[in-house]
């Protein structure tokens, strides 16, 4: 399975072109769940784990992986289902690399990895439970995949993320052009976590869910006046349902009236080349998800050197 992992060149190559790659597993049911690929560092047979007592009730325990000590998750007890038993021949760990940190995740097996648009994953059906971990859905050889938030997954150990530092936000003050900006995240999560911060810095959040929607929303604002007098800037994530962030950055690059917006993706998805992938796709900075005080001071600095150039 890890040999599947190894063409990061060419997987680097579809994104931006509204595709992406999902690895499959299971969790010791029929249903299919997945992940996106580019979150994935490796996939390797369970290794032996050492329990910690203090740890969280979903981290079956420790290993050292490539010379790291790396928490495993047992994503069947996060999702409030059987635990999965790590002694079995099939059960796999994927390591995974977002938000900064690596860490492992148990499921039952691994299927495949499958190539898909950004335009098949679609949201969360309606009347899906505000606190579920599902955060999109896709179709495949008809049979419904489910996509895990995996951000809410790491929120379940590591907690609420902290607020704005108070060293930030005795820097606010009402100068920058417009204090709004638009926010698109598919990770409920996310939006939570970017709308705290951006409001303990006196800036209003326009929130959406895909890079669809937002573009959408976008060019009805520019339609009924200068998009500048409107939103400061737009905070996307990269994985998204219909639209990805890449995507939407170049969508906004190339409508005459949206050109100009500053675009800052704000992404788990970790990696040096999303720095290349942000200036291919025409946005304006990359900032790994998730700091309060480094988001504060980005969108900060942005909305005050924008006020600068207005006035």
């Amino acid at each position: 399975m890890s040999s599947l992992l190894d063409d990061v060149d060419r997987r680097t190559q579809m994104v931006g072109q509204n595709r992406l790659e999902l690895l499959l597993f299971t969790l010791g049911t029929r249903q299919l769940f997945a992940i996106n690929v580019f979150k994935v560092r490796e996939v390797i047979a369970c290794p032996n784990l050492n329990r910690l007592p203090s740890a969280h009730s979903i981290i079956r325990g420790v290993a050292t992986l490539r010379g790291k000590t790396v928490s495993v998750v047992d994503l069947a007890l996060a999702l409030s289902l059987p635990p999965i038993d790590p002694g079995r021949s099939e059960a796999f760990v994927i390591l995974t690399e977002f938000n900064r940190s690596i860490q492992g995740l148990l499921v039952a097996s691994v299927d495949r990895i499958v190539n898909l648009n950004w335009d098949q994953i679609r949201p969360p059906p309606r009347g899906t439970h505000k606190d579920s971990f599902l955060t999109a859905v896709t179709q495949i050889d008809d049979r419904l995949v489910e996509i895990i938030d995996v951000e809410k997954v790491l929120e379940m150990i590591t907690g609420p993320a902290r607020d704005v530092s108070d060293m930030v936000t005795a820097g606010v003050h009402e100068g920058g052009h417009v204090r709004r900006a638009l926010v698109a995240d598919d990770s409920a999560v996310a939006r939570k976590q970017v709308v705290r911060a951006l409001t303990q810095i006196g800036v209003e959040a326009v929130v959406f869910n895909d890079g669809r929607q937002a573009l959408d929303a976008l060019l009805e604002m520019a339609a009924q006046g200068p998009i500048h007098e409107q939103i400061g800037l737009v905070i996307s994530d990269i994985e998204m349902p219909e639209m990805d962030g890449y995507t939407l950055s170049a969508a906004i690059r190339k409508e005459p009236a949206l050109a100009g917006l500053y675009v800052m993706l704000h992404s788990s998805l970790s990696g040096t080349f999303n720095e290349t992938l942000v200036r291919r796709a025409g946005a304006d900075r990359f900032l790994p998800k998730f700091s309060p005080d480094e988001l504060a001071e980005a969108v900060l600095t942005h909305l005050q050197s924008d006020g600068a150039k207005v006035g």
